[in-house]
């Protein structure tokens, strides 16, 4: 185990370097320093509007925050970066030792759970999402909070196993299979189903072991209510991903292929000998052998057929899918996180099983050395050896990766004169402010265009910079639009609220607009929009809903609407459109003009006078949210939905002043105070249901195990 948790500590070390992130893990250390920068002000991150990606949005409501939160509160000390790289540093390398810990909670021996556990770094699969370093490193895929609740996963399930076989860890798997939910959601689904699992196939009589299974599913949904019920209330106001559904990152990848990668070796070992697929296969075996006496075995096979059978998804299930809660929003292939956590311990019950014919092998091919005082190092040093050649193509695909991950890390940080060059524009835009950046998109030059390795629309993020580009990574409504939006048509910056362009030297200017720098490789250019606000006249509807907006939108931001101030109200899953301020035409000339604009996104407010020729509508360049609220003059007034899904609010001619601020969900410390009151319950229930002699045997031990 040490070697183990020293290898990760060792091979894994460039992850505590500074240099901003290749992939996903940029949105979430950004969301660290977030979470530091709220808590430190006194404000939580779960009320808070998070600005700088999608038009902004309640990320913390909306997307899994509690991992970003926790690691922000180490933050305030520290500092944001360095805790989220401490906490990705540590979580990766001792990955390990909460696999072997779980193992032994789920009555698994010593050799099982430490061949399970030195087996769990070397993971490597087909997709390279599972629970593998290619998962979380950065030449990787950065799914950060997919790492936070590796760590509750396997804790959920073993104290799941205890609570209804023994009576013994309820609020503990009450705890962790909470604590599952609101680290990851797709985690939290395989930690509820994990008690459905243990319910019907652990040890112990099922009457009791099914009534305690429904005491930790009830314990769990009142514990993890302050995630739920928020998500649950606030669903009509997050985008479903329109760009991915259909695919199979969105659908799963179906039986035939996930069974394909499985037979062929390439779920656990794609790229080298089978080794973990072969011991996971004598796991499975050893487990349907040993169904009757065996629960452990048994539940984790239950385990590793749900994680199958989900990953396969909706492109086998189809319409199935939808009885799942939720399920128009889940990724389903990565459900097979379960199969690859059951899959490990498997391997190691495998690994036993194996060892166990090697001793008796060598015993039999050396009947002297078999007998007598070298009967178990004989033993022992046969299992030994071949244990090590069962590794070494597994420690050689890992070790050739990690050195990989570590060049490129080194490389990124020898790009010092681009960081300084882009530093000079990034001072410019900080000292300047009034709208968003535009330094490309994933679908254009902007994947070729970046500071060293890193696209620039993902280094900008690294420095907060509030940009429009980095696509598809919120839930909010106008994270689907903005992959649509149109980098040749004035008008989409204007609704975009872009005021500034980076772009190479390279490429010509996709619209008229004035270069004010120049650093190296990298121009700035300022457009004369206004920024955050305008004053606009409203001329027709757009009907649209969580699950269209963005192809709905598409002919409105390829027209000249946008860019001649001429917008359309939404009506937005049925609810009527507000009326347009323009219904019978628009007048000539503008709708007025912003005279000035302070803005504080990042605090969830922006003011702004505006002077209005007629009656019409002052809109922010944000994404729409029930949280927001208006005043005209002092004077609270009802805001709108304006296409794609800004946020508007009617004004009458004249001079106003004009105030947006966003108010997040008000329920959490009631939804707090419940959670705490079902843990003090269940801590007097589990008391009174406990074993009255603590050294008694119970359900849970299991001899042959």
């Amino acid at each position: 185990m040490a070697a183990a948790f020293g290898w990760g500590l060792w091979q894994w070390r460039p992850a505590l370097l500074a240099v901003p992130f290749l992939d996903d893990n940029s949105v979430h250390e950004q969301m660290v320093r977030f979470a530091a920068g709220r808590l430190a002000a006194g404000h939580s991150p779960y009320t808070s509007w998070f600005p700088y990606l999608g038009l902004g949005s309640p990320q913390f409501l909306h997307y899994q925050g509690l991992g970003a939160t926790l690691a922000g509160a180490v933050g305030t000390g520290v500092g944001g970066d360095t805790a989220f790289r401490w906490a990705l540093y540590l979580l990766l390398a001792g990955w390990p030792l909460v696999v072997y810990l779980s193992a032994r909670l789920c009555s698994l021996g010593r050799p099982a759970a430490a061949a399970a556990a030195v087996m769990a770094p070397l993971l490597a699969s087909a997709t390279g999402v599972g629970y593998e370093p290619k998962a979380y490193v950065w030449i990787g895929w950065g799914v950060w909070t997919q790492l936070c609740a590796s760590w509750a996963l396997p804790l959920a399930w073993a104290c799941t196993w205890r609570a209804l076989s023994s009576r013994r860890a309820l609020v503990p798997a009450v705890v962790f299979t909470a604590l599952t939910v609101a680290l990851h959601f797709e985690t939290g689904y395989l930690a509820i189903g994990g008690v459905a699992v243990i319910g019907l196939f652990g040890p112990g009589r099922p009457a009791a072991r099914l009534r305690r299974a429904a005491l930790v599913l009830g314990g769990t949904f009142l514990a993890a209510a302050w995630v739920i019920l928020p998500l649950l209330v606030s669903a009509p106001w997050a985008a479903r991903n329109q760009v991915l559904a259909g695919t199979p990152l969105e659908n799963g990848y179906g039986a035939r292929q996930v069974l394909t990668w499985l037979v062929t070796g390439r779920l656990y070992d794609a790229g080298r000998l089978p080794v973990v697929t072969v011991l996971v296969g004598v796991g499975v075996v050893a487990a349907v052998v040993r169904w009757r006496r065996h629960a452990a075995g048994r539940v984790l096979l239950a385990l590793w057929a749900l994680g199958l059978v989900l990953s396969f998804g909706r492109t086998t299930f189809g319409r199935l899918t939808d009885l799942v809660p939720g399920g128009g929003d889940v990724f389903f292939r990565r459900f097979g996180m379960a199969a690859d956590l059951s899959g490990l311990l498997l391997a190691g019950l495998g690994a036993v099983v194996v060892a166990r014919g090697v001793a008796t092998w060598a015993r039999r091919a050396w009947p002297r050395l078999g007998t007598g005082p070298w009967r178990t190092p004989a033993a022992a040093g046969s299992v030994a050896l071949v244990a090590m050649v069962a590794l070494v193509p597994l420690l050689a695909q890992m070790d050739a990766y990690a050195g990989q991950n570590r060049r490129a890390v080194s490389d990124q940080r020898a790009y010092r004169l681009e960081v300084a060059e882009m530093g000079r524009l990034v001072g410019y835009v900080r000292a300047h402010g009034g709208g968003r950046v535009y330094a490309g998109m994933p679908s254009n030059w902007g994947a070729t265009f970046g500071v060293g390795q890193v696209p620039v629309f993902k280094y900008l993020e690294s420095l907060d910079v509030d940009e429009v580009g980095y696509t598809l990574r919120t839930a909010s409504l106008m994270t689907d639009p903005e992959f649509y939006f149109d980098e040749h048509n004035v008008g989409d910056y204007a609704l975009f609220g872009i005021r500034y362009l980076v772009l190479p030297s390279w490429e010509p200017d996709p619209v008229a607009a004035t270069p004010v720098l120049v650093a190296g490789p990298y121009r700035l250019l300022v457009l004369p929009a206004d920024g955050y606000v305008r004053v606009v006249d409203t001329v027709g509807v757009l009907s649209a809903d969580r699950t269209d907006v963005g192809r709905r939108s598409v002919p409105y931001l390829r027209s000249t609407g946008p860019g001649q101030g001429r917008y359309l109200t939404v009506e937005w899953a049925g609810t009527p459109a507000a009326r347009p301020s323009a219904p019978g035409g628009v007048p000539a000339g503008p709708a007025g003009r912003v005279a000035a604009v302070h803005d504080e996104l990042a605090d969830g407010s922006v003011t702004a006078t505006v002077v209005a020729q007629r009656a019409a509508v002052v809109v922010l360049s944000a994404s729409y949210d029930p949280g927001w609220v208006a005043t005209v003059d002092g004077r609270q007034v009802a805001t709108e939905m304006l296409a794609p899904a800004l946020v508007g609010v009617a004004v009458g001619p004249g001079r106003h002043t004009v105030g947006f601020a966003y108010r997040g969900y008000g329920g959490y410390p009631w939804l707090w105070a419940l959670a705490a009151l079902t843990i003090l319950a269940l801590v007097v229930v589990g008391r009174r249901e406990a074993p009255r002699r603590r050294g008694a045997p119970t359900a849970m031990d299991d001899p042959s195990s």
